[in-house]
């Protein structure tokens, strides 16, 4: 089949940095009589290659996955085949009608209804009025919000619009889908509607370029996979082959590299303290529970905000707690978690902590390896009544005196 996508060199560099406000002409001016007395005193400009020197191909018809930790490159790149932002070097040739699934609820606005943010954001995202009066019905049944088409979108709750901003974009038609994690918005039932849907699109005979951090899902729906790190093409080949490479890569701990300049913080490393098995991201016995995360810090956080959240493989939040008034100075810290037990029923699960400095994200990281629960198993032998926890009980029958 002919290449529908072929990108050659792509690179892209931004300046690290906050933006700069906008100058009226006064204060151009006013800059440029100023500019002598300060410049020897400017710093020299922080740049950042977010995606150096990358070159593949995706046929007619592919279904290609993009992996990688979080700040690799993979959503830059989604962003310059979609013509969202222009590469400083390279290029990359698109044959056919593409559309993006990449920031959901894009052209949405609070104050007008479901019904008509159902046409606006369909417009936006490139369907024609006719298109969208042929698919509104399917949209409406898909993101199940047909009670609340008249109300304002600021009234419905923060699933009810996630679902209904990828319903929207979920029914477009172009030869070319690409699509960045957006197979997380709502609650499990919707995700699985969700990757129902992509699998639909892909047996119709599209190419799609798919984003996930869930390696099942990249495994359920991609053909072909690449591995993107550091902004460059770390792997590419068969989905078994690639995905294996790169999760190799995260259990041995490869997966962060410490904080470089301009980065203000970020997360090393995470393990189980306690219980110390042979593997420091396996749990294998029940009771007390010590897991520590290890934080490099580069600029001071005075009114700092820190959370934890641990998931599921089907991304249900298991539990969740925050901590406000986190003072860090430079350096590396270890946060320290001790539970009584961690009571689960075995299988793969994945911390994701947060470090905030008023208000701003400094770092945000869905922790590699996955934590494995291999403890003994406390549950009803019938799959269908497995529950969320895995806790050992003692049962008793105490017979009545008779009357």
């Amino acid at each position: 089949m002919n290449a529908v996508i072929q990108a050659e060199g792509l690179s892209k560099r931004y300046r690290v940095g906050e933006r700069e406000r906008y100058l009226a002409l006064r204060d151009v001016l006013a800059r440029a009589m100023k500019a002598p007395l300060r410049s020897w005193r400017r710093p020299a400009p922080d740049y950042l290659w977010a995606l150096k020197d990358v070159s593949f191909a995706v046929k007619e018809g592919e279904v290609a996955g993009l992996i990688g930790r979080n700040g690799a490159g993979k959503t830059t790149l989604l962003k310059l085949l979609a013509r969202i932002t222009r590469p400083t070097a390279g290029h990359a040739e698109i044959r056919g009608r593409i559309g993006s699934l990449l920031e959901v609820g894009t052209g949405f606005h609070p104050e007008l209804t479901g019904r008509e943010n159902v046409y606006l954001s369909g417009a936006i995202l490139g369907m024609r009025k006719t298109e969208i009066d042929r698919k509104f019905d399917a949209i409406v049944a898909f993101a199940a919000v047909e009670r609340f088409l008249d109300t304002a979108l600021k009234h419905f709750s923060t699933g009810m619009q996630m679902r209904l901003a990828f319903a929207v974009a979920a029914h477009l038609d172009p030869e070319i889908l690409l699509v960045d994690e957006v197979l997380a918005v709502g609650d499990l039932e919707f995700q699985k509607k969700c990757l129902g849907k992509m699998e639909e699109v892909s047996r119709s005979g599209r190419t799609i370029v798919f984003v996930s951090h869930q390696m099942n899902q990249i495994r359920r729906l991609c053909g072909r996979v690449l591995w993107i790190d550091a902004g460059q093409i770390q792997e590419e080949g068969p989905t078994a082959k690639v995905v294996g490479a790169y999760e190799t890569a995260m259990s041995r701990g490869e997966a962060r590299s410490p904080a470089s300049a301009g980065v203000k913080a970020r997360f090393l490393r995470w393990e189980i303290l306690e219980p110390r098995g042979e593997f420091p991201h396996t749990l294998g016995t029940l009771g007390p529970v010590h897991v520590s995360f290890t934080v490099q810090v580069n600029e001071p956080v005075e009114r700092g905000h820190h959370g934890v959240a641990l998931f599921n493989a089907e991304r249900e939040l298991m539990w969740a707690w925050a901590a406000d008034d986190v003072r860090l100075a430079p350096g590396k810290h270890t946060l320290s978690y001790c539970f009584p037990m961690l009571p689960l029923r075995p299988g793969a699960y994945s911390w994701q902590v947060s470090l905030w400095n008023d208000r701003n994200l400094l770092e945000l990281w869905d922790c590699l390896p996955e934590m494995i629960i291999a403890t003994p198993v406390h549950q009803h032998p019938r799959d269908e009544w497995n529950g969320v926890l895995n806790m050992p009980c003692e049962f008793s029958i105490q017979n009545g005196k008779g009357s």
